[in-house]
């Protein structure tokens, strides 16, 4: 068992996207076409595909999933594909420009988060350790070397973006 950690945005800028979404609401056009569409907007005209709701716009990237920790293993965090930062620096600027909270909804000061997660377990298992000691949990179809962390600046990446 584990406890996944996620960057929220600060109330400020909750705020800010607030006002915005409270802008489109008021300045909507009740088109047939734009009910139909569900009130979604081009984000950027040159894409067609890319739509938003306001409610879309509003909500965008507002719970981004740093990491996880676990009994046994190092702390793993969530790159998204270098989506968000790409180093040690660029995470700790991220992680400090909003606010963190727990799986469970617990609010923990970003500093004393990147404390934690720099000091959690620093001994323990990542997936090559694991493997190299229980090698008895392989499954011979799986091709682990598609599966094994990285390191970023002596910090354990996750293979994928999508876990908890």
């Amino acid at each position: 068992m584990g406890t996944n950690y996620y960057r929220i945005p600060t109330a400020a800028e909750m705020e800010k996207r607030r006002e915005l979404l409270q802008t489109r609401v008021r300045t909507m056009e009740m088109t047939p076409g734009n009910i139909e569409g569900n009130m979604a907007y081009m984000e950027n005209p040159e894409d067609q595909w890319s739509r938003l709701s306001p409610w879309d716009e509003f909500m965008a990237n507002s719970s981004i999933h740093l990491g996880k920790r676990s009994g046994g293993w190092k702390f793993c965090w969530n790159f998204h594909n270098d989506k968000y930062y790409h180093d040690k620096a660029s995470l700790e600027a991220f992680v400090k420009s909003g606010r963190v909270v727990d799986e469970y909804g617990t609010v923990i000061d970003p500093a004393e988060f990147l404390k934690m997660a720099y000091e959690w377990c620093t001994d323990g298992w990542d997936n090559q350790k694991y493997y190299e000691e229980r090698p008895q949990d392989r499954v011979h179809w799986i091709d682990y070397s598609k599966h094994m962390d990285r390191y970023v600046d002596g910090l354990r990446i996750s293979s994928s973006i999508d876990f908890s």
